[in-house]
């Protein structure tokens, strides 16, 4: 998996981090039980901060995507929590529906870019 930092952006680098890897998973370029690279050497490979990747993997362990381990390091993990996922998806779509709401975005526009957006994954 390649991945892309926009250093120019406004979203911090470890967020960019954490989306591209969740990205990764649903679309399952990364799978269940994939090692990611340490965070030395990803934090080399993409030119940033060490602490940055770390703090990436940290929140997406929390986040139940990895499960950090000595031997392996970054390993992937999903969480099948699925009633807090729910939960967590329901609190980020209020945010963003209601920003489309503020944009006039219809309902069917919604529904239309959901379906396409749902579409590019694999699994679900």
């Amino acid at each position: 998996m390649v991945i892309e930092i926009d250093f120019n952006s406004s979203e911090a680098i470890y967020v960019q981090l954490q989306h591209q890897i969740i990205m990764g998973i649903a679309t399952e370029v990364l799978r269940e039980g994939d090692t990611l690279p340490s965070v030395r050497q990803l934090a080399d490979t993409i030119g940033i901060n060490m602490h940055t990747v770390n703090k990436a993997y940290s929140i997406l362990k929390q986040q139940g995507f990895i499960q950090l381990d000595r031997r392996r390091g970054a390993v992937i993990a999903i969480d099948v929590n699925k009633i807090q996922a729910h939960e967590e998806m329901k609190q980020e779509l209020r945010i963003a529906l209601a920003k489309g709401c503020c944009k006039n975005i219809s309902r069917r526009e919604v529904h239309e870019l959901v379906d396409e957006l749902f579409d590019e994954y694999t699994f679900g």
